[in-house]
């Protein structure tokens, strides 16, 4: 375990109390650091669910997940509150920006969260970093809405590097993209990994997108039908 940033062991999953249904089925999974993995499977294959179960957002209904070595399966709502908002970026399809606030306030809003006071000039100089890393650098005093789809995925992409996570979490982050904006948020996410040794799991269902990761794992029926690396 020394040697993965996440480490799930014998992972099962029960919705319901009268009528059960079991989404996923002794999942067994590794992550390196700086790994750069996809996802893939059906809709209703347990994809998303395996993956709020790696950020926090949901827990097993039995089987360890360990997170850094941290065992997260067993922590108090708020102490998995401060793990995610410390050590997990998200980024979902729907990039949940706050349209009430600009793009650099949108990627500062973690910070805010976590920290509840005013932000130093050093995390400043970071936003702006990042917003510039993402080329929005011209838009960041504009009203979140008041940018094009995909600058808006791309705002989402900054804020949730802002509290420089090793753990970045993706559900379906070029969905509602066209190709080239896909291209140019896949390309993103790529140099983030290279960079900054970010660890990527993403789940997506184009194929061009898992074919160019270096793991793809896909999940059938909540079990896992194929782990390879690329």
């Amino acid at each position: 375990m020394a040697n993965s940033i996440i480490q799930l062991n014998k992972i099962n999953k029960i919705y319901g109390t009268t009528v059960k249904t079991q989404v996923l089925h002794d999942i067994d999974l590794k992550f390196e650091p700086n790994s750069f993995n996809s996802i893939i499977g059906q809709s209703g294959s347990g994809k998303s669910t395996l993956l709020n179960i790696i950020g926090t957002l949901d827990k097993p209904t039995s089987g360890e997940v360990y997170i850094n070595q941290k065992r997260t399966d067993k922590m108090t709502k708020k102490g998995l509150a401060t793990l995610r908002n410390a050590e997990i970026g998200f980024i979902f399809q729907f990039h949940y920006l706050l349209p009430e606030f600009s793009v650099l306030e949108n990627v500062l809003m973690p910070y805010w969260i976590k920290k509840e006071r005013k932000v130093p000039s050093e995390i400043f100089e970071r936003a702006n970093y990042l917003l510039d890393f993402v080329g929005l650098k011209e838009v960041k005093n504009n009203n979140a809405y008041a940018i094009s789809g995909g600058q808006q995925q791309r705002t989402a992409i900054a804020r949730a590097l802002i509290n420089n996570p090793k753990l970045i979490l993706a559900d379906e982050p070029t969905g509602n993209l066209d190709s080239d904006s896909t291209e140019t948020v896949y390309e993103l996410l790529r140099k983030l990994n290279e960079d900054f040794g970010t660890t990527f799991i993403v789940i997506t269902h184009d194929s061009h997108v898992a074919e160019r990761t270096d793991r793809i794992i896909e999940i059938l029926d909540g079990r896992i039908k194929m782990d390879i690396r690329t």
